[in-house]
């Protein structure tokens, strides 16, 4: 066990196609790439605002990146509203109160440290019932910059006066366990998808298909 478990949040607590697959219908048969193509846009403008100093909170990113993909993809624009809606309050992985329950249960510290800002947290983690779990919701929006950047790691380490080291960090995105792997965080890639690994030269600690088995590794 580590004295401080922090998880990213979107992708690894709350699961991001979540909004797309209940409005699936509506989307038509373009929903799963729309859903890829928004995630994935979602990301890329965070590093391009973190990389060029020029921070827009995360939900404009997401809605910006949602944009995007309407306009890239064949579906009826008619379904964005629901969509958004359905993003501020995703569903959890089922796995999840479990998992935190068994850490605050032995002792350990949780945490988010996540791009959302702190109004998208907040609606997430109470829809999904976990703030009781957490001993604290950290937001980017602070620093306003977005990870990797190692100044957004450093926020959980200054938050709970704490060595990198004696740190657990989760995350289901591998570029985010490489930014976390060279501050010093011991990391944990859960990679719900089986996808192949990179970053060779900053690798995980353990790898999971999914949070369970966390506190045993």
């Amino acid at each position: 066990m580590h004295a401080v478990y922090v998880f990213d949040a979107y992708g690894t607590l709350f699961d991001v196609h979540a909004a797309v697959r209940k409005h699936a219908g509506a989307v038509g048969p373009q929903a799963d790439r729309l859903s890829a193509l928004w995630r994935t846009k979602q990301l890329e403008y965070s590093w391009t605002r973190a990389l060029s100093g020029h921070y827009r909170d995360f939900w404009a990113l997401t809605e910006d990146a949602l944009d995007y993909a309407f306009a890239k993809v064949d579906a009826p624009t008619d379904a964005r509203e629901a969509l958004l809606d359905a993003y501020r309050t995703l569903d959890a992985y089922a796995e999840v109160i479990d998992v935190l329950t068994t850490l605050k249960q032995a002792g350990a510290v949780t945490a988010i440290l996540s791009n959302g800002s702190p109004a998208m947290l907040e609606l997430a983690v109470n829809a999904a019932g976990i703030g009781p779990l957490l001993d604290d919701v950290i937001s980017v929006e602070s620093l306003a910059s977005y990870k990797p950047l190692p100044a957004v790691y450093e926020l959980v380490t200054t938050r709970f006066r704490a060595f990198p080291q004696t740190v657990s960090f989760q995350s289901s995105n591998r570029w985010d366990i490489a930014g976390a792997t060279a501050f010093g965080f011991r990391t944990v890639w859960i990679n719900r998808t089986g996808e192949p690994d990179e970053y060779a030269d900053l690798p995980p600690a353990v790898t999971l298909s999914s949070l369970n088995g966390l506190e045993r590794v």
